[in-house]
């Protein structure tokens, strides 16, 4: 039986939210009192096949972008974070037994990691080397990466996703 007050487990991916249905589930304990929370879905590998075409299909897109744009949208996410704090901390400490003040301080400081990387796309300068020859130039030119698989430890499940962001 799961609780009703906990808020029903899907995928995201490629902007359409899938349940478990016709997927393999484990449960989702309270570690402070056992209780099933949920039902958490477990992503197949067409799953994760159709992400990472979504993430590809969308990498131009963003690479693209002014870092002044790409900074808007990381500071709505800080935006929202902070309207949803309560209800994340809640969240969290309910799958991880952390205490409510411990996870509304994560929450805070993830929101301040986005806003820390909205404003560190303007400062992506990079850099002139000096050389060992006349006539040599060498620059660093940061540009984002691309699409990444980031595996975070479980002990921040707010604030680890955040800065692997």
């Amino acid at each position: 039986m799961t609780n009703p007050n906990y808020p029903p487990l899907s995928l995201f991916i490629d902007g359409e939210w899938l349940a478990a249905q016709g997927r393999k589930a484990q449960a989702l304990i309270n570690p402070a009192t056992e209780e099933v929370l949920g039902e958490l879905p477990h992503a197949t590998p067409a799953d994760l096949d159709r992400a990472l075409a979504a993430a590809q299909r969308t990498w131009s897109e963003w690479r693209g972008m002014l870092p002044v744009a790409r900074g808007k949208i990381l500071r709505k996410a800080a935006d929202l974070i902070r309207t949803r704090a309560e209800q994340i901390a809640r969240i969290a400490t309910l799958e991880m037994g952390k205490t409510l003040h411990e996870t509304r301080i994560e929450a805070q400081m993830a929101a301040e990691v986005f806003d820390w990387y909205a404003e560190e796309g303007r400062r992506a300068y990079g850099r002139v080397l000096p050389q060992r020859l006349p006539g040599q130039r060498m620059t660093i030119v940061k540009e984002p990466v691309g699409p990444v698989a980031a595996f975070a430890p479980w002990n921040f499940p707010v604030g680890n996703p955040a800065r692997a962001s």
